[in-house]
């Protein structure tokens, strides 16, 4: 059989080393050395602006007041853009009008709203300055109801001043959690009975040479931003990023995926993934100002709402590298099959596909690999890893073009892999200069994470992909955490049972969340795709019952035999913490506020319910 064709893509660290510590421990790390990096990451700003100061950084489809329009705006066929210097200008005048105040890293800057212009160039200018900011997941601000999230991020940062991009759409936030006396800065819009500040106002501060004495002192221990944990049964911990932390990242990323160094192709991004998430306001902002590349802001999402502005958008620009999850890639891959100009574009250049947040089923990378080979007579590489917001978030990365769902990959340069044995499994630890000095104002927290040799505890599990060959690296075995045991003393191993059901329900399983803690048997809550949704109930209810009928052929005891399956009808719900801003599913939080959804499954009170049958 031949070997597939795949797009070229260099991998830049292929081999590890291995060493034995006590009581069964282990640590792994990349042969190859981290090189030097910046000491701050406005000199990246600052090195574009003199070098490429007519590059496009950010664009973004302009808006204009449409009455006949949902929320009062549409997106025309326009795209603003910011220059290199231009960015640079205006973070200079944002940090003169950000210093003038006295703000800092115990009064820093809380951005309320989603990426736009205005928030990356306000990030920009609170980085130049030295003054922290807080980008907050804007659904804390509109689609809470009781705001309880968000007066918890301003408790926690105390901003002395916000920002939001429209009075009109933050006015009941900003109401309700932002005490009278913290500044209120506004893109467009007012706020009836309360004074604000326009955004053009920061623009409009000429800057001096202040300015330039305070970028120079931030360094590496410098806080750049406080970003926010999902949070699930507790309230979000505000994860200190500075620096180094965002620096050493950005340069560990350079070396394990050499494409985004291509000095001859900066890299291009349409990208929808928040700002207030590691994935997208670190890790992609990032490596486009790192890397002097430019991105196009994508207004949609992947949802069934917005998901045809997503697709739009990739009609008109070609990415150089493509980042999202696994629903967005899901979808794309149902468009491309059909659609002939969204895969002519969007195939042109792109040279990998990167997803994470959770597992992608094998039918959407076939779909993937099959419309590239219709398109470019190759594959386009699909690859990922593993790392998390306390990590910058970029650590572990496939290492091969030939990845399987559940690879990780070797560590990145600089980092090194702490791998204990805990209860049958091996959790996965970090140290490096790209890990997190601790949680704002939450000693006892910052303790907890850390373990005697100052190695961050994940809580992820992982096992080798080859035992006979450690360069192959790690594959995901789970959260420990997610773990559990029925009534009978047997382990539940979640991530590996969950991520078999997803693939035997393709394409109609999204993702599952997984129920039976001290209870005699396995159930399983799945969130449907839209595929199934669209589905004649019939239908709907004859799938999910091959599937546990398929699933219990296999399995092998009650620890990996769905017992009960039940079909949710209501999603995940972001104000809940059920759901991430990136989409990923937060199995503890679904647990926690659908308990009484758990104890009607496996009271057999849910209908539809599905059962294998006995065999």
């Amino acid at each position: 059989m031949t070997a597939p064709k795949f797009r070229p893509l260099t991998f830049g660290v292929t081999g590890a080393a291995l060493r034995s510590g006590q009581d069964g421990i282990q640590y792994f790390t990349a042969e190859q050395a981290l090189s030097d990096f910046p000491a701050r990451i406005t000199d990246r700003l600052q090195h574009w602006a003199h070098t490429a100061p007519e590059r496009s950084f950010m664009a973004k489809r302009e808006k204009l007041q449409d009455d006949q329009t949902p929320g009062g705006v549409r997106n025309t066929g326009d795209w603003q853009h910011i220059s290199y210097a231009q960015a640079w200008a205006s973070a200079r005048c944002i940090a003169q009008a950000l210093i003038n105040r006295g703000l800092s890293s115990e009064r820093p800057v809380a951005i309320l709203s989603e990426n736009d212009l205005n928030h990356a160039l306000l990030a920009l200018g609170c980085m130049v300055a030295g003054i922290p900011f807080v980008p907050v997941s804007p659904p804390y601000s509109l689609v809470s109801q009781d705001f309880d999230k968000l007066r918890h991020v301003l408790k926690t940062t105390t901003p002395g001043l916000v920002f939001a991009a429209d009075g009109a759409r933050y006015t009941k936030a900003i109401q309700a959690a932002v005490a009278t006396d913290i500044e209120v800065v506004l893109g467009v819009g007012q706020i009836g009975g309360r004074a604000t500040t326009a955004f053009a106002d920061l623009l409009a501060m000429p800057a001096t040479a202040a300015v330039d004495a305070a970028m120079q002192a931030t360094g590496p221990d410098t806080i750049v931003k406080f970003l926010f944990t999902s949070g699930s049964t507790k309230l979000p911990k505000a994860v200190i990023n500075t620096q180094r932390m965002i620096c050493a990242n950005q340069q560990q990323m350079a070396q394990s995926m050499p494409v985004l160094a291509d000095a001859n192709q900066p890299p291009v991004l349409v990208d929808w993934l928040p700002w207030s998430h590691t994935f997208g306001g670190n890790h992609n902002f990032g490596l486009v100002l790192f890397h002097g590349g430019t991105m196009y802001i994508d207004d949609g999402k992947p949802t069934p709402a917005l998901m045809a502005q997503t697709l739009r958008n990739l009609r008109e620009i070609a990415p150089t590298v493509y980042f999202n999850v696994p629903t967005g890639f899901e979808a794309i891959a149902d468009a491309m099959q059909t659609d002939d100009e969204l895969r002519r574009k969007l195939l042109s250049r792109v040279k990998m596909f990167f997803y994470a947040g959770a597992a992608l089923a094998q039918p959407v990378w076939d779909s993937l690999y099959a419309s590239a080979e219709r398109e470019v007579s190759e594959r386009i590489v699909i690859t990922t890893g593993l790392g998390m917001t306390e990590s910058g978030p970029f650590g572990l990365f496939v290492t091969s073009p030939n990845v399987k769902a559940g690879d990780l990959g070797l560590p990145t340069p600089g980092m090194t892999l702490k791998l204990v044995p805990t209860g049958g499994k091996t959790e996965v630890r970090y140290k490096g200069p790209n890990i997190t000095p601790g949680y704002w104002r939450a000693p006892l927290e910052t303790a907890d994470a850390f373990d005697d040799e100052g190695y961050f505890c994940t809580g992820d599990a992982v096992k080798w992909i080859d035992a006979n060959n450690l360069h192959a690296g790690l594959s995901f075995d789970g959260r420990i955490a997610e773990d559990f045991k029925l009534a009978t003393g047997t382990f539940v191993s979640v991530g590996p049972l969950r991520a078999k059901i997803i693939a035997a329900g393709a394409p109609y399983v999204q993702d599952v969340v997984l129920t039976g803690l001290n209870l005699k048997e396995v159930g399983a809550l799945v969130i449907p795709t839209a595929a199934a949704r669209a589905l004649p109930v019939e239908a709907v209810a004859a799938h999910f019952q091959h599937l546990v009928n398929e699933l219990a052929k296999t399995a092998t005891g009650s620890a990996n035999r769905i017992a009960r399956l039940h079909v949710m009808h209501e999603p995940p719900s972001i104000d809940k913490g059920e759901v991430t801003d990136k989409g990923s599913v937060n199995q503890r939080a679904v647990l926690t506020h659908r308990a009484a959804l758990v104890d009607a499954l496996h009271q057999d009170a849910v209908r539809p319910i599905f059962k294998p049958h006995s065999s």
